[in-house]
């Protein structure tokens, strides 16, 4: 086991990283065996579709668990984002690029609001969030009075479907270009290096490693963790078009589970729930694991919620593999 740490590739792509790519593998081999079929183009491009905003969710929570908090709020602030702009695309006759903006700015507003009670109010994030949580569906659901928002399909008369392109293009002759896969990563890639090359992101890493001794220091605690749920709050705007794009009908009330995911994700990819140790990379592999489970599960014949018992022990595994290795460090 030494011996394969040290090999010079696997120091380079992460030892962690490395074990989770395994096992992001052994579950396709494992899915494909027990459907007794192949997972292929179809299925794959079904996890993508749900990788993508799943992913943008996972992106924002890292920061919030990075600082040591938590945010329960980021799916229903999703659901609450896709129907205000849907509602004002389909109801008002407001431009698609404008209903974008929308679903952006509801999920920043959310963010902003979420890091005032946490980082100025000094509420715990754990009610903070929960309260959210239930005021991004009450708003979500008295804003389209309860009703089932469906965006348009890329096939609309009006031209109003071109949104879905951000998800998927197709070029013609039997080729997709999975366009939402393309700009997750282009994502994590700014939000790697927001985390590890600049100021905001040290800082938010270490009010979570010591909040108390980043405030001695003379830092203005407060402004950098308001920050990294504001960064949140936007990722899960940007994953309301990413849901929308891939699925175009929004119901009001619903998002709870996709917070659950999302942080199982940043769990598994290597995020510490203690705050302090965060990872983009692992993130992201995170999302394709629970990605696969989703579309591997349904392929067996098996329910959903299947998936939520096996992304449970695998959260359960990867906090206790955390809690470990923080006892060996101390």
């Amino acid at each position: 086991m030494e011996k394969f740490k040290n090999n010079p590739l696997v120091k380079k792509i992460g030892y962690n990283r490395v074990i989770l790519i395994g096992v992001m593998l052994l579950i396709y081999v494992f899915f494909s065996v027990g459907s007794g079929r192949i997972l292929g183009y179809a299925d794959i491009m079904s996890a993508l579709n749900y990788a993508c905003f799943l992913g943008f969710l996972t992106l924002g929570v890292t920061f919030v668990i990075g600082t040591g908090g938590i945010d329960f709020s980021i799916g229903p602030v999703m659901f609450a984002a896709a129907l205000i702009g849907g509602r004002l695309l389909t109801k008002n006759g407001c431009p698609v690029i404008v209903a974008l903006l929308v679903c952006i700015l509801v999920g920043t507003a959310f963010g902003i609001m979420n890091g005032f009670l946490v980082a100025y109010m000094e509420l715990p994030s754990f009610i903070s969030s929960m309260a959210l949580m239930m005021l991004a569906k009450g708003v979500g659901s008295v804003f389209t009075s309860t009703q089932t928002i469906k965006w348009p399909q890329l096939t609309d008369e009006n031209g109003l479907g071109w949104y879905r392109n951000l998800i998927r293009w197709d070029a013609g002759n039997g080729v997709t270009i999975p366009v939402g896969l393309i700009l997750l990563l282009i994502t994590a890639v700014i939000c790697g290096i927001i985390l590890n090359n600049t100021k905001a992101g040290r800082y938010i890493l270490c009010l979570g490693s010591n909040k108390e001794a980043v405030r001695l220091s003379g830092v203005n605690v407060r402004i950098w963790q308001m920050l990294a749920y504001v960064l949140c709050g936007t990722l899960a705007g940007m994953a309301a078009i990413m849901y929308v794009g891939a699925y175009t009908t929004v119901q009001p009330g619903l998002g709870d589970t996709f917070n659950n995911e999302a942080i199982a994700s940043c769990v598994m990819g290597g995020t510490s729930m203690s705050g302090g140790i965060a990872s983009i990379s692992g993130s992201i592999i995170g999302v394709f694991i629970v990605s696969l489970l989703q579309v591997g599960i349904l392929a067996m014949g098996f329910q959903k919620d299947y998936q939520y018992v096996i992304t449970g022990i695998i959260v359960i595994l990867a906090v206790f593999a955390d809690v470990r290795s923080r006892r060996r460090a101390n």
